[in-house]
């Protein structure tokens, strides 16, 4: 784990892929716990520590999270993250060139609980949840170019479901058409940077993710 950003409100770590944010059936320990045991032991706190979760990212995503250590910082989070004050920017490598170097993806997205999985049409459909994107190309390498997402809304699997439906899945990411997984079984999906006003300062807040210590994520460093 690695801390980003902390002052007494809030905490963002960069997770990396393989890691859950929180608990699951698998029963493997979550970020959560990990960055609680950090704060109690940094802070040299007594009994239980107060960490709220905001956000979340897919098991396979890298990139950044963002906790709340107090629940007055933990309710405004919630309605700024609701209401679409905190800006996200991610990082895709994909496996095919997009149509065009930049472009705003529009869909209609139906969750299927049982597979995991999410499927984008074009039109509304009974249960479809409107699914909006921004993209543009920011680099490109031998046989992959890297897309720079911001999110609009915020739907299950938008970004992996959206750019394959686009013809463009990110690269490993075997469940929206990727030709073969990544050796670490992560998908090529990080969470970039992460831009707020503080809920309790009102001060700006603008922080970047570090890329993958990966062969290929070391490709786009000077992007």
């Amino acid at each position: 784990m690695q801390v980003i950003y902390e002052d007494n409100h809030i905490i963002i770590v960069s997770k990396q892929s393989g890691e859950i944010v929180q608990g699951d059936k698998t029963g493997d320990v979550p970020l959560l716990d990990v960055v609680k045991a950090y704060v109690k032991e940094r802070y040299a706190k007594p009994g239980a520590v107060f960490l709220g979760v905001v956000h979340r990212l897919d098991r396979p995503v890298s990139g950044l999270v963002v906790f709340a250590r107090t629940s007055k910082a933990l309710s405004r989070l919630n309605d700024m993250f609701r209401n679409g004050e905190v800006h996200k920017t991610y990082w895709a490598i994909v496996q095919n060139k997009p149509a065009a170097p930049e472009g705003t993806l529009e869909h209609w997205l139906v969750r299927n609980e049982k597979q995991n999985k999410s499927y984008a049409y074009d039109r509304e459909r009974p249960n479809a949840k409107r699914a909006m994107l921004k993209y543009r190309l920011i680099g490109q390498s031998d046989r992959y170019w890297l897309l720079e997402v911001n999110l609009l809304t915020g739907r299950h699997h938008q970004i992996r479901c959206q750019l394959s439906a686009m013809g463009c899945p990110i690269k490993g990411d075997l469940k929206y058409g990727a030709k073969r997984s990544n050796p670490d079984g992560s998908i090529s999906l990080l969470a970039r940077r992460v831009e707020f006003v503080h809920p309790v300062s009102k001060q700006p807040v603008l922080v970047e993710a570090p890329l993958p210590a990966d062969p290929l994520w070391e490709r786009f460093y000077n992007v």
